[in-house]
């Protein structure tokens, strides 16, 4: 098979969850399918950041259909069908439920997502809350839909003792529910430490920036964009990780740290379940005091966290990227045969 893939995200310097997806993909099938031809396609502006390579092609609305097979677009955006057959993925919808955006943010990802979902023959979901949520809000049959979890790469644990600290990783914006995430950290003893680990760029980051500064700072750091080897430090600090969003298509690192040995409080709603299983505590993520109910039950409960920590390393068993780019090429077989 000859596929061409819209490998625009791979190249972000600063990857989001859909930029690690794009990458695992693409690596994945070459590395699974040295038999078929896969086109890595860019979008100009990402064109010239990635590297050069046999099968690089420029991605443009106004070029005529790629000779192949079929093109996968890695992220909810298909100006155009550039293959005969087409695949999209979507990871979520947040955007069209609640004001996690600007209005013309909102308004340019709420058409892009309707064209996507219009345009594609099959669509992947990263989880079945999104494919319901594809189904509902863009009106396409369930019979268009498959559900492809993302996957996590399983290191060797930490060995060296954990820290008072409670961790979140993820970009500072609205739908993150950190200004909560803050005010429940405080019905912590004065010891522990929260540590926001993300680029602080979001919509809705000033606000969280402001509530940091108001009196909780020497307790809470915000470290910015951090690398992988500086953010695998963190996660074998840490003693608890907290992920109360509000809304998730799926949630790759709740995900990273269960595969990291770590106790995870998450949200009772969106993916979230789906994604920890019952290896978390949960909390609803409107509620400050359940988050703080949670911190303050894991924080004084070292049996709980050795419990919720072994859980999550069997549950991130379940989901890895060979699954995960193996469900996909069989996606690739189906339209195509």
């Amino acid at each position: 098979m000859r596929i061409a893939l819209d490998s625009s995200y791979s190249v972000d310097p600063q990857p989001s969850g859909i930029g690690v997806y794009s990458t695992e993909i693409l690596n994945g099938l070459a590395a699974a399918y040295p038999d078929d031809e896969f086109l890595r396609c860019y979008r100009p502006g990402k064109y010239w950041r990635a590297p050069r390579a046999r099968g690089k092609r420029l991605l443009l609305a106004s070029f005529p259909a790629f000779r192949a097979d079929l093109f996968h677009a890695l992220n909810q955006r298909l100006d155009r069908r550039p293959a005969r057959r087409v695949v999209c993925t979507f990871h979520d919808l947040f955007v069209l439920t609640a004001e996690y955006s600007s209005p013309e943010f909102r308004a340019r990802f709420a058409a892009q997502a309707r064209h996507a979902a219009r345009r594609a023959d099959l669509i992947i979901a990263v989880s079945r809350f999104t494919a319901r949520q594809v189904s509902d809000l863009l009106h396409v049959e369930p019979s268009r839909i498959r559900v492809v979890p993302h996957g996590v790469h399983a290191p060797p644990l930490a060995q060296q003792p954990r820290e008072k600290l409670v961790l979140f990783v993820g970009a500072l914006q609205t739908r993150k529910n950190l200004v909560r995430l803050i005010e429940a950290f405080t019905a912590l003893p004065e010891d522990w430490r929260l540590v926001l680990a993300g680029a602080p760029s979001g919509f809705g980051a000033a606000a969280i920036l402001e509530r940091v500064q108001l009196g909780e700072s020497p307790r809470v750091e915000v470290t910015g964009y951090l690398p992988a080897p500086k953010l695998e430090q963190l996660y074998a600090r840490a003693s608890i990780f907290a992920f109360p969003s509000l809304d998730e298509g799926f949630g790759i690192p709740v995900l990273e740290a269960m595969a990291r040995g770590l106790p995870v409080i998450t949200s009772n709603s969106s993916a979230l379940p789906e994604v920890a299983g019952d290896a978390a505590l949960f909390v609803d993520p409107r509620s400050t005091a359940e988050i703080a109910g949670a911190l303050t039950q894991l924080a004084a409960d070292a049996s709980l966290r050795q419990q919720l920590a072994s859980r999550g390393l069997e549950r991130a068993k379940m989901f890895s990227w060979e699954r995960a780019v193996a469900a996909t090429y069989s996606i690739y077989r189906e339209l195509l045969h």
